[in-house]
């Protein structure tokens, strides 16, 4: 069945789904977006994604194409359309289409666009039971990582660098040799005495919609978390690593830069909160 994708007020098969080439998106990556992970037909953690959703327009001044109310109701659209159980919601709010000028237009109108693709929750648990291996890479990206904007290419090549060196995920580093966040992703670090450590979201880090709910569960496990920066060194030597993101759920990192985190397989802690999150997602 071809897939299908929600295009300006229309529901069109993928394969037919365009956008203007003066769209702002396009020309100017004048855009946010936000991604929803969908277990067994279920939005997870859909009202914090609206929030973000929200957030990030109103921090670029692009006005919402339409309320929560029907935008979620086309969200459900695009799953019953696409028959989804297991997927990821991708939607992307451009400021719309208008004659190129780097200034804000007086007369667009805000472009919405929504796809689905399928994902494998299942096989993302038993990966998480083998762990991943990360690279590190300098953070060289805008100075407004709060905002989930689709201005993306350092993303993008962050992505490649791990790629090209056969692992998971890079681990971005700012100019002082602090970890920030991964290429897509939020880092944690577990210390020797079994504190969990993650960057502050007050420090220009994008605020994870599921970094926010596996706080949650380690809260609900009597787990200490401490918010603060934490070098790469410091990273390297920790107990463990884990990662966190809407299709990655809580993932152990067993390797960075090719040296082995702890005995080089996924820790007591990141394993228990990416069952717990499996968990989360299943309820």
């Amino acid at each position: 069945m071809s897939r299908i994708a929600y295009v300006n007020g229309a529901y069109v098969p993928l394969s037919h789904a365009y956008v203007h080439i003066e769209d702002r998106g396009y020309q100017f990556a004048d855009g946010i977006y936000e991604g929803i992970a969908v277990r067994r037909g279920r939005m997870v953690d859909l009202e914090p994604h609206l929030n973000r959703l929200w957030r990030s327009l109103g921090e670029l001044s692009i006005q919402a194409p339409m309320d929560r109310g029907p935008m979620t109701a086309v969200f459900k659209e695009v799953i019953r359309q696409n028959r989804a159980r297991d997927a990821f919601l991708y939607i992307q709010v451009t400021r719309g289409v208008a004659k190129r000028d780097h200034g804000f237009p007086a007369d667009s109108w805000p472009a919405l666009v929504i796809t689905c693709r399928r994902v494998d929750f299942d096989q993302v648990a038993a990966r998480a039971k083998a762990g991943v291996k990360a690279v590190s890479h300098p953070d060289i990206r805008w100075g407004r990582c709060d905002v989930k904007s689709v201005s993306l290419l350092p993303n993008v090549l962050a992505k490649q660098a791990a790629r090209d060196a056969g692992a998971f995920e890079t681990v971005l580093v700012d100019k002082d040799g602090f970890v920030t966040e991964g290429s897509s992703t939020n880092i944690w670090m577990v210390t020797k005495d079994g504190t969990l450590v993650t960057r502050s979201t007050a420090d220009n880090i994008l605020p994870g919609i599921t970094r926010m709910t596996v706080s949650e569960l380690a809260h609900g496990h009597q787990m200490v978390i401490e918010e603060r920066a934490f070098s790469l060194e410091e990273a390297k030597d920790a107990a463990e690593l884990f990662l966190t993101s809407s299709t990655a759920g809580a993932m152990p990192i067993i390797e960075l830069d090719g040296n082995k985190i702890g005995d080089g397989t996924p820790g007591p802690v990141a394993s228990r909160l990416a069952a717990a999150y499996m968990d989360f997602m299943n309820a």
